[in-house]
């Protein structure tokens, strides 16, 4: 609800919409068709400081608070998933960066992602070692000045067109991070088009043939890749991904305002009937619970409260869940319709189902939230 909100926040949210419906909404039905992410966007995104706001002004970034981000991030995912794919991806390996970086890589890469004038994928998932990030199989090896990657990875966002690609792979058993542009000899890339959703996040597999990359490009120390570089960076998609899932309901329920109010069946408008009724009150309870569970983990990621990594991943499955049942109730109501090209809500429901998926699937995430249940009983920290 607005009023949980400053006035600046509600005047921002007013202003997103806006840049939203008049420069994101054009494209989003040809960026799902074509599987691709036009240059031209994404330098009217840049021009507006919404590429990666949240990063501070010593980087290039605005500073942007996070629960202004999330309502930003809510707004595009109401129009596009692949944009706010995009962004939330750029976010992921900044705030690696950011976090576990060195002085030189933050001067290097950070202001170089803010400006837009490269783009970065979080090379993670493997084609035999999905959520299990631990065992990933992708091997670096240390040989004099610079480490040698070897391995592959797969359903990579924005591995197509990335410049530059965080890659997570074990060095001498223990899992490390490293940084690789883009015309790193042995690198070979391969385009994964025509996937369920997503279809626009230009999603590709990554070869590394004995890959070359300079000590200075290891990101932490060797051993700390997963648990510590991939971590931070899945709390920023996880984080991004629960807000755009709250979008994503949100155009869902929009979409089915508007044309239950146009299309008649048995003599009335459909919004008269009250199966019809009984879907669209799901919706905005879905949409407003959604909501409402991403404002108190914006609030509790802005304090550093420890118990913030936890409220995320909480927010990211309750609300890709719920938009998932707001797309398919999308359909429902559109009927055939609803399975047209031309109908936005069919790209929803594609869209909704691979959010389920990606950041750490729904089952991931109730196998992290009962840990953080029986952590909070232990402790007695329930509270209303």
């Amino acid at each position: 609800m607005d009023v949980d909100l400053t006035k600046e926040q509600i005047e921002a949210r007013r202003e997103f919409r806006k840049f939203v419906d008049e420069t994101i909404v054009p494209y989003a039905e040809k960026i799902d068709r074509e599987q691709v992410m036009p240059r031209e966007l994404m330098e009217k995104i840049v021009a507006r400081g919404y590429w990666a706001p949240e990063l501070s002004k010593e980087y290039g970034g605005i500073g942007m608070d996070w629960l202004t981000f999330g309502i930003l991030t809510e707004e595009i995912g109401r129009a596009c998933s692949n944009v706010r794919n995009l962004l939330g991806v750029q976010g992921m390996v900044s705030h690696s960066l950011l976090r576990f970086g060195t002085k030189a890589q933050r001067e290097t890469w950070l202001p170089k992602i803010a400006a837009g004038e490269i783009v970065a994928a979080f090379g993670l998932t493997e084609p035999q070692k999905g959520s299990d990030a631990r065992n990933i199989t992708t091997e670096a090896k240390h040989e004099g000045n610079h480490y040698t990657i070897t391995g592959s990875k797969k359903w990579i966002s924005f591995g197509q067109n990335a410049d530059l690609v965080l890659v997570f792979a074990q060095c001498d058993g223990k899992g490390s991070a490293f940084l690789l542009e883009k015309d790193t000899p042995g690198l070979t890339v391969k385009p994964l088009n025509n996937l369920l959703g997503y279809r626009g996040s230009m999603v590709g597999e990554l070869i590394f043939d004995g890959c070359r990359v300079p000590e200075e490009n290891l990101v932490g120390m060797v051993g700390a890749g997963i648990s510590y570089v991939a971590a931070h960076g899945l709390i920023h998609g996880r984080y991004s991904t629960a807000w755009g899932c709250v979008g994503l309901a949100q155009g869902c329920l929009e979409h089915c305002l508007a044309y239950t109010g146009t299309r008649e069946q048995f003599g009335v408008l459909i919004k008269e009937h009250q199966s019809i009724q009984n879907m669209i009150a799901d919706m905005l309870t879905g949409v407003t619970a959604g909501r409402q569970i991403c404002y108190r983990a914006a609030y509790l990621q802005e304090n550093k409260d420890p118990n913030a990594m936890m409220e995320i991943s909480l927010a990211k499955y309750f609300t890709s869940e719920m938009a998932m049942k707001a797309a398919g109730n999308a359909v429902q109501i559109h009927a055939a319709n609803g399975c047209s090209p031309g109908y936005p809500v069919q790209r929803y429901f594609r869209d909704a189902k691979v959010a389920e998926i990606v950041e750490g699937s729904s089952q991931i995430q109730q196998g992290i939230i009962a840990r953080y249940a029986y952590k909070l009983h232990q402790h007695s920290q329930f509270t209303s």
